[in-house]
């Protein structure tokens, strides 16, 4: 192929393509001459067939025009050549050629019209490009005219018109950066004199100025050193925030609270205060506690200042431990009253704001109103819920505190001290937040209970030493003595409100109505109170031997004296049987007529009768009720001590005085079922009877007997076997006594006691006094029979009356001696009583329960002898009851008491005696109170005079079948 392409060369042809490309552009699209179309014409063509031959062109000759069409056939001829077969092919491409230059010739006459058209056209144009040229030329012209003739020095002077205001307004530009420049030390000066709203206010003037020159280098420095300044003021800001914390200052407030709105961060200022009360109330306790371990230390060892603020509570010495909780409580109290200043700023700020949206409401700035309105509901929702917040971190940071420490062994003043603190503590919360504290609560409940647990152990021991050494004198009293003159019950008339602490509250105490934020508000700290004021307190409940003065004494004696030598019988005209409860002022001759008649009193004003050791129950019950008062969780713990303290002390007076075997077998009742159920239970739970510990016991039951205490004995100074002293009646009646004033002290106390007791508690309050303070005064009996009993001697009178004969017949005038034995024993018994008030008042009610027993003892004793006749006649009958009357007649000018004790009982006995069969046997029936002895000698007396054998056998049998069932 390259052979025959260098053939054509030296020949001097071409392709088809190369010529074509040598051809000029005109030469190229030159239009067919008429002859040569007329010629095409003329070829008889058909046009389908034309089109067949241009449809067989191949596709690779409408390529592009890069496409080599010789180099395209030459590559195609086969390897040998036929002449005839590139004949034929020639003829056929000729063909194609003269198809395709008759579809060209054909489309070229088409658009001739148009061609000449637009060729026309371009010769217009060309006419109109000469026209402008020349125009341009002459503008041109005439402009250099313009130039020469329009001077330069004309247009010099606008421009340097406009050259100078441009200057002049960059000198302006310059002058605000050189103020800018300088800005940073007014800053300064600013931030300084904590005018923070003026600094921000100021920083942000400059950031917008300098937006408006960022187009200089040199604000783009500036601007990045205002936003350093802006970040500094934040963090002065911050810290300005935090100071509110501990000392809330108004204007120092206003000035933090204005730079936030400026800022435009008001929320994220209260997340921030929020936060620096949290950090400020562990912060405050941290420093407190570990000023004073530090303190107690002695060194200056820095190993406490990486301890954990709950180790760091464990080193708190017992000394030291009240005032720190003291400082502790300030200090939580100036961030608390920080906090509630902080409220009421904003609650006043938004009543302000709120106010003048109000008178100014013209529909303006809507949007800033509206974005106000939010941050102020943000803040106050914040505030309020920060309230709860805050005082729960005030809990727990004192709970941990308060269980750093055993309190067990600490003293009672300072343990309530504590709980004095506490309590006011908890009423802070109450107002604070309306929180009840329950954290607080709790943990003082524990600590509480177990300090109450030991301290009533001891005080449970030292009333047992107290019992076995009280010889039961009389302690002096004033006859206006009440238990609220004691200092321990000093809080009870102190006017405060319920969860107020009750022993330190100061004398002049402002109303319960302000709060105690609105009273410290303005200075000072509730928790500035005196440890103990007891100094400044005294008690003035002592008197003068048991008299309100030293002339009333006198004359008393006087008195006394000056009527001893007249029998009673003859001096008395009345009784007033008031007059041994009602407290006199002066004594008159006619009232200590009667008083020695109706109450042995020796005269004396009828003061409480009461000992030392009453007296230390009764200011323990003050201590009792004074920790109860302050924390009412462990009310019930502590009614159940006060209970035992009772109870402790009626066992005690009933087995010193009142234990006695012998009166349960009298059938007199004098023990009530009540009484003996209460003597028990107190056995059961409280009394430790064992004398030794066994080593092999339980563990319960060591811990059960840990919770009693040893029954007491009584002290070998008090004798209660001399007649002299009536057997020890002066050491009975003060011990009774003071057992019935304690327990009125008790029902004085009980609506107190009942209403800080929990509602599911009630019944045992309420069981504990109807089963055992109620029973006080029924131990009278039980105690005083036993005087009874010995101060007359009822077996010689039954010796006396063996010796009488009853079967007289006749009626005698004249009763028998025993009864003048009897009357005689009675008087120098009521000698004997004389004798014993002139050392104890003997009440009213003490002297009737002994004529009383008295009286019982000795109708029963002649019951007894009438019982023991074996033989008696109708006249014998007659002489009983002639010496009953007798005995009746005299008795009555000895004792006020009315009715006669016991006077059915001897009068229906001896009646009986004149009853028939029928009735005898219905009354044997009827009258259980009578001993089968009794009844059965009734009716062997009777055998003889109208009743016989037959019927004696069947009135001994039915007294049989009454007396089985007692069998």
């Amino acid at each position: 192929m390259q052979k025959i392409k260098s053939l054509m060369t030296r020949q001097g042809l071409r392709s088809p393509q190369e010529s074509v490309h040598d051809l000029g552009p005109i030469e190229s699209f030159r239009i067919p001459s008429k002859e040569e179309l007329r010629e095409l014409r003329e070829e008889p063509t058909d046009p389908q067939v034309q089109q067949e031959i241009i449809n067989s062109i191949e596709e690779v000759y409408f390529s592009n025009d890069s496409f080599d069409i010789v180099k395209y056939e030459l590559e195609k001829l086969p390897p040998v050549l036929s002449l005839q077969e590139l004949e034929e092919y020639r003829d056929k491409l000729k063909q194609q050629q003269a198809a395709v230059s008759k579809k060209v010739a054909d489309l070229i006459l088409e658009k001739q019209p148009a061609y000449v058209k637009e060729l026309e056209r371009v010769t217009s144009l060309q006419t109109g490009l000469q026209l402008a040229a020349v125009i341009c030329t002459d503008g041109r012209r005439h402009l250099n005219i313009a130039k020469e003739g329009f001077t330069q020095a004309s247009l010099g002077l606008l421009a340097n018109q406009r050259k100078r205001q441009l200057l002049v307004g960059l000198l302006k530009s310059l002058r605000t950066i050189k103020t800018l420049q300088r800005t940073d030390v007014r800053l300064s000066e600013m931030l300084e004199e904590e005018d923070y709203p003026g600094a921000i206010q100021l920083c942000l003037e400059c950031q917008k100025a300098a937006s408006t020159f960022k187009h200089y280098s040199c604000i783009s420095e500036l601007n990045s050193k205002l936003l350093d300044t802006l970040e500094q003021i934040e963090e002065q800001l911050d810290v300005a925030l935090s100071k509110i914390c501990k000392n809330f200052d108004i204007s120092h407030y206003t000035k933090v609270q204005q730079a936030y709105r400026l800022l435009g961060k008001t929320q994220t200022a209260m997340d921030q205060l929020h936060m620096h009360f949290t950090q400020a109330i562990h912060n405050t306790v941290f420093q407190v506690v570990l000023g004073y371990v530090e303190l107690c230390a002695g060194n200056t060892d820095t190993k406490f200042q990486k301890l954990q603020y709950k180790d760091l509570c464990t080193h708190i010495t017992s000394d030291s431990y009240i005032p720190c909780l003291a400082d502790l409580c300030k200090a939580l109290w100036e961030v608390m009253l920080s906090y509630y200043q902080t409220m009421q700023w904003h609650e006043t700020r938004d009543q302000d704001e709120a106010e003048t949206v109000s008178s100014v409401s013209d529909g303006s700035n809507v949007t800033a109103t509206e974005e106000n309105s939010f941050d102020r509901s943000y803040v106050k929702k914040k505030l309020e819920h920060g309230l709860s917040r805050i005082w729960q971190d005030v809990q727990l940071k004192v709970k941990t505190y308060l269980l750093g420490t055993d309190l067990s062994n600490f003293k009672y003043d300072d343990f309530i001290f504590v709980l004095d603190i506490i309590s006011r503590l908890m009423q802070v919360g109450e107002e604070f937040c309306g929180s009840k504290s329950e954290v607080l609560q709790e943990s003082i409940r524990k600590q509480s209970v177990n300090y109450f647990k030991t301290y009533h152990r001891t005080r449970l021991e030292e009333l047992r030493m107290f019992l076995e050494n009280e010889t039961w004198e009389l302690c002096p009293v004033k006859s206006s003595f009440s238990i609220l003159q004691l200092h321990e019950f000093k809080f009870m008339e102190q006017s405060r409100s319920p969860s107020v602490s009750p022993s330190k509250q100061p004398a002049s105490a402002i109303s319960t109505a302000a709060t105690l934020f609105e009273q410290y508000c303005s200075g000072g700290n509730p928790f500035e109170i005196q440890a103990n004021s007891k100094d400044d307190e005294t008690e003035d409940v002592l008197a003068s031997n048991g008299y309100e003065s030293d002339e009333q004494e006198k004359s008393a004696y006087q008195e006394y004296d000056s009527d001893s030598d007249v029998p009673e019988e003859l001096k008395r005209d009345y009784v007033d049987e008031q007059t041994g409860d009602a407290p006199v002022k002066s004594v008159s001759r006619e009232t200590l007529r009667s008083r020695k008649r109706s109450d042995y009193n020796l005269n004396k004003v009828n003061a409480p009768i009461l000992t030392n050791t009453t007296l230390n129950v009764v200011r323990l019950v003050g201590k009792y009720m004074q920790m109860m008062d302050i924390l009412k969780p462990i009310a019930f713990d502590v009614i159940h001590f006060m209970s035992q303290l009772f109870d402790y002390y009626l066992y005690a007076v009933y087995t010193f005085f009142g234990r006695n075997d012998m009166f349960e077998s009298t059938g007199l009742g004098l023990s009530s079922s009540r009484l003996r159920t209460t003597l028990n239970r107190i056995q059961e739970s409280l009394i430790d009877l064992e004398v030794s510990t066994d080593p092999t016991g339980t563990l319960t039951a060591a811990e059960e007997r840990k919770e009693k205490v040893p029954s007491p004995h009584l002290s070998h100074l008090v004798v209660l076997t001399s007649g002299n002293s009536l057997y020890g009646l002066a050491e009975r009646v003060v011990a009774t006594e003071s057992l019935v004033f304690l327990a009125e002290q008790f029902e004085f106390l009980q609506p107190h006691l009942d209403a800080v007791m929990p509602a599911a508690k009630k019944p045992f309050l309420q069981q504990f006094y109807s089963q055992t303070v109620s029973t006080a005064s029924e131990l009278r009996k039980p105690v005083y029979w036993i005087v009874a009993a010995k101060a007359i001697d009822y077996e010689q009178m039954l010796l006396l009356m063996a010796t009488v004969k009853w079967d007289v017949k006749e009626i005698m005038s004249q009763h028998n001696i025993y009864v003048d034995a009897l009357l005689k024993e009675f008087e120098e018994y009521n000698r004997r009583l004389n004798e014993v008030s002139k050392r104890v008042r003997i009440p009213l009610p003490v002297s009737n329960i002994l004529w009383e027993h008295c009286i019982r003892l000795a109708n029963r004793t002649l019951v007894e002898g009438y019982a023991n006749v074996k033989k008696c006649s109708n006249e014998g009958r007659a002489l009983m009851q002639l010496d009953f009357q007798q005995f009746l007649m005299k008795l009555e000018k000895l004792t006020d008491i009315r009715p006669i004790p016991d006077k059915e009982f001897v009068e229906t006995y001896i009646k009986a005696y004149y009853l028939t069969e029928n009735d005898m046997e219905r009354w044997i029936k009827e009258h259980r109170e009578y001993s089968t002895k009794q009844l059965t000698n009734l009716v062997n007396v009777c055998l003889g005079s109208h009743i016989n054998k037959k019927a004696r056998q069947k009135l001994l049998a039915a007294i049989d079948d009454i007396d089985r069932p007692k069998r």
